[in-house]
């Protein structure tokens, strides 16, 4: 069924009716079919790989054939968020979401470790807890392959165009993006929105006003003051806290190469390695904090990026890692956290590992700041 008066119907996530198509294109996309064989059967090549292709579509066509809306979409990512935490982490907590109402659609403005995890782990606590689930902010530089595209979409990621060049076209999508948000708020869908485009790799979490700039657009379209304005998006400030990251050796990498040679170019696939490690590998412990609705008693982006950032610090969950890491002392540490920690440094190159304790220690740093 076309939605052929959708203003928003080249960025949002897939509608119920729409579900059953797209995993049919999923199924027959050969790319996402052969990435699915190397990724499970590394070792299969030539005629093998070509015997099993039409045999993992007809088990797809046949497991995908009971979903049939976005819900069951979730719920199927809900059974492997389960075992992910479960394999990964050593106990998942979270905190503030006794102040807020499961009927209500609130802006989730978080901290950005991680691509994939973070949006993830809000959305289990709120699943954990009565609540929808999130519509997620994605930026089209992860959709490159459609069955990228396909995979988010269909999980109730909407698109931000990062790509999009000049600023006619720049000011065009950002003002659609704005009343994409505004619209789900008001239909009582909450969304998740990164503080700021890409990941915080030197642990700073810090607000873009921009992001907030762009909040405002469709409020200053509707003739409506920015403190006002604000205060009808309820937004809420998300901490989100990993013992262990794991990409911080990759992310402190990164750093240490700009630093020194002044740029860094990714690799076409790295993107899709961090996202990969980023589940499958060990976070130890994980807290998810909510905090405050703010209110109308902001009237700039900058002194409402002050708030969220003053919010994420102050609920942000301090591990021993992050003590060791600071150099200071708490009755929380032990010799296990110790010997983690110093063996998590000595496997890294001096740079790399001094960026790495850099990294750990700044919730600490920023902390004692606010």
């Amino acid at each position: 069924m076309p939605h052929t008066n959708d203003p928003f119907l080249d960025i949002r996530p897939y509608n119920d009716d729409e579900v059953p198509a797209a995993l049919e294109r999923l199924v027959n996309d050969e790319e996402f079919i052969t990435a699915i064989l190397k990724y499970r059967f590394p070792a299969l090549s030539g005629a093998a790989a070509w015997i099993m292709k039409p045999l993992l579509k007809q088990y797809l066509r046949s497991k995908w054939g009971k979903i049939k809306t976005v819900r069951d979409v979730q719920m199927n990512v809900a059974s492997y968020m389960q075992s992910m935490i479960k394999n990964t982490s050593e106990g998942f907590t979270t905190s503030g979401l006794e102040k807020l109402d499961p009927k209500v659609g609130y802006l989730f403005v978080s901290n950005h470790r991680d691509i994939a995890m973070d949006p993830a782990m809000v959305n289990w606590c709120l699943h954990q807890n009565g609540f929808e689930t999130v519509r997620i902010a994605i930026g089209d530089n992860l959709l490159k392959k459609p069955c990228a595209t396909e995979l988010m979409k269909l999980n109730k990621s909407f698109i931000v165009k990062r790509s999009a060049k000049g600023p006619r076209e720049m000011m065009k999508a950002l003002g659609q993006l704005s009343a994409y948000i505004k619209t789900s708020l008001d239909e009582n869908h909450s969304i998740w929105i990164a503080q700021k485009e890409g990941r915080a790799k030197d642990g700073h979490d810090k607000t873009d006003p921009a992001i907030l700039k762009m909040f405002f657009m469709e409020g200053r379209k509707q003739k409506v003051e920015f403190a006002e304005y604000a205060a009808s998006l309820k937004i809420v400030p998300v901490s989100i806290s990993y013992e262990n990251d794991p990409c911080d050796a990759a992310k402190a990498n990164e750093l240490y190469r700009k630093e020194k040679e002044g740029a860094y170019e990714k690799g076409e696939f790295e993107d899709i390695e961090s996202i990969v490690q980023g589940i499958v590998g060990q976070k130890r412990r994980i807290h998810v904090a909510f905090g405050d609705v703010i209110g109308n008693e902001f009237d700039s982006p900058d002194a409402l990026a002050a708030e969220i950032d003053r919010q994420i610090y102050q609920n942000y969950c301090l591990f021993p890692s992050n003590y060791i890491a600071a150099g200071k002392e708490h009755e929380s540490i032990t010799d296990a956290d110790r010997a983690d920690f110093d063996s998590k440094l000595s496997s890294l190159p001096t740079d790399v590992a001094n960026i790495v304790r850099a990294m750990y220690a700044m919730p600490i740093d920023k902390k004692i700041d606010i």
